[in-house]
C-alpha cells in the first residue's frame, strides 16, 4: 500500500498571501509587500485579516500556487492523497474550500478531503504545512512549507519553499 500523504491547503496549495495583499489593497488601497510581513503571523500581517477570513468569497477565491496543480495531481498517483483543512474557525471557509478544490484539483475525490477543526487526530506517514501548531504534534515526517510567518524560526522540520522542491523529494 502506498504512504499517506496529507496536504494542508492555506498556504500550500492555495496562496492566502496573495489573497490577503489582494483583499486589503481591494478595500484600502494600501499594497503590503511580502517582504514587509516576514516574521509575522497572517491575522497581525494584515490590518483587516480577521474581518476578511470572514467575507464571503475569501477562500473561495484564494490563488493557486504556482506549481500546486502538477505536481499534487504527480502525487496523487503515487500516495493515498488526502487533503487535510481546517474549515470550522471561519464560517464561510468549510463551503468554499470544498468548491476550491473542486475547482482547481477535480482529480481530488471528495473522500480525500477531510475539512476539520484540529488536524491532530488525523494520522499519515507525510504531512505538508505551514504551520508549526500542526507540524509539532505530528508523529511521521514532517514538510514545513515556507510562508512569511515561519521564515524565521526552525523547530527541526524539513523545509520546502515550492512545489518543485516537493517534486524533487516525493517524486
Amino acid at each position: 500500500m502506498a504512504e499517506r500523504l496529507l496536504l494542508d491547503m492555506d498556504g500550500v496549495m492555495a496562496d492566502i498571501y496573495q489573497q490577503a495583499i489582494n483583499f486589503e489593497f481591494e478595500e484600502s488601497g494600501k499594497l503590503i509587500a511580502l517582504e514587509d510581513v516576514v516574521g509575522k503571523d497572517e491575522i497581525v500581517a494584515f490590518p483587516n485579516a480577521k474581518r476578511h477570513v470572514r467575507q464571503k468569497g475569501f477562500f473561495r477565491t484564494a490563488p493557486v500556487m504556482q506549481g500546486a496543480q502538477k505536481v499534487v495531481r504527480e502525487l496523487d498517483e503515487a500516495y493515498e492523497l488526502f487533503i487535510v483543512s481546517a474549515a470550522m474557525e471561519f464560517p464561510n471557509s468549510l463551503e468554499e474550500k470544498y468548491y476550491w478544490l473542486e475547482e482547481h484539483f477535480p482529480f481530488i475525490s471528495w473522500r480525500n478531503v477531510i475539512l476539520c477543526g484540529s488536524k491532530v487526530p488525523v494520522s499519515g506517514d507525510i504531512l505538508i504545512d505551514d504551520h508549526y501548531k500542526n507540524l509539532d504534534p505530528f508523529q511521521n515526517r514532517s514538510l514545513l512549507f515556507t510562508q512569511p510567518h515561519n521564515v524565521a524560526e526552525d523547530r527541526g522540520h524539513e523545509r520546502v519553499n515550492n512545489w518543485e522542491e516537493i517534486a524533487r523529494l516525493l517524486l
